[in-house]
């Protein structure tokens, strides 16, 4: 009796043992499967890299193209802002890219020379409320010509040498602030995932009337997403939003 206890317990190990090599094997790919993800994975890694190598290209050959080209139109608005006070043609702030790396960030001076001192002053005016970004319409602190330039975004051309340096590129999430990103939580922090840019999702989607956390979500949205086409469509869009001024204050 207990021999045949015996055998019927080892049949069935023997049974559960292959019943578990076949579910292996049925699992587990094969070596032709195998080699082919592979190669796939490779491809993938190869059309990634590529893909940088162009943007940054597109990068240097646009934003050296556009400041040579611009740069009467530099000399013409350096010149009002001059002429406007006596203060500062630019304004140089530090930003935040990629990683957390900070750098210095050019515009066209659009405000008083002592605009930041005045900001404490207007916290209750901001148009976002107790958020991370400061907006506000009809900013008192802003020049006759800054708004001119704000309107038609050209105070934020000398970035362009930010682009040239790698620092920035035409396309991506908006550098923020310091103080910004000091206020930033976790998830915030996935915005420095990508080197800024120039121009953004939300950028073209309405700019300053965009709340932050609308923003954020743009964003990463865009990290998540980002490819060589998806950043000419928009540079595209870049046209029409600046055109309209749409949020542009």
């Amino acid at each position: 009796m207990n021999q045949a206890k015996e055998k019927t317990s080892t049949s069935a190990e023997s049974f559960d043992a292959d019943k578990l090599l076949a579910l292996e094997q049925r699992l587990m790919p094969s070596a032709r499967r195998q080699a082919a993800q592979s190669v796939s994975r490779l491809l993938w890694r190869i059309g990634q890299h590529l893909e940088l190598k162009i943007k940054r290209l597109l990068d240097i050959v646009v934003s050296l193209s556009a400041l040579l080209v611009l740069s009467p139109l530099f000399g013409v608005v350096a010149l009002l802002i001059k002429m406007t006070d006596g203060g500062p043609a630019l304004f140089w702030q530090h930003r935040v890219g990629k990683w957390g790396t900070v750098f210095a960030f050019p515009k066209f001076r659009s405000m008083v020379v002592n605009a930041e001192a005045l900001q404490a002053q207007l916290a209750a005016a901001n148009q976002h409320g107790d958020s991370v970004t400061f907006k506000i319409k009809r900013d008192p602190r802003i020049t006759w010509i800054g708004r001119i330039i704000r309107k038609t975004s050209i105070d934020e051309l000398p970035q362009l040498w930010c682009v040239l340096k790698g620092d920035m590129s035409l396309v991506g999430p908006r550098p923020a602030l310091v103080r910004e990103v000091d206020r930033y939580s976790l998830d915030d922090r996935r915005r420095l995932d990508a080197t800024p840019g120039l121009t953004c999702t939300w950028q073209v989607s309405g700019r300053s009337n965009i709340a932050f956390p609308e923003q954020l979500r743009l964003d990463v949205e865009y990290i998540e997403q980002q490819s060589l086409w998806q950043d000419v469509k928009l540079l595209f869009k870049t046209i029409p939003a600046v055109v309209t001024g749409r949020g542009a204050y």
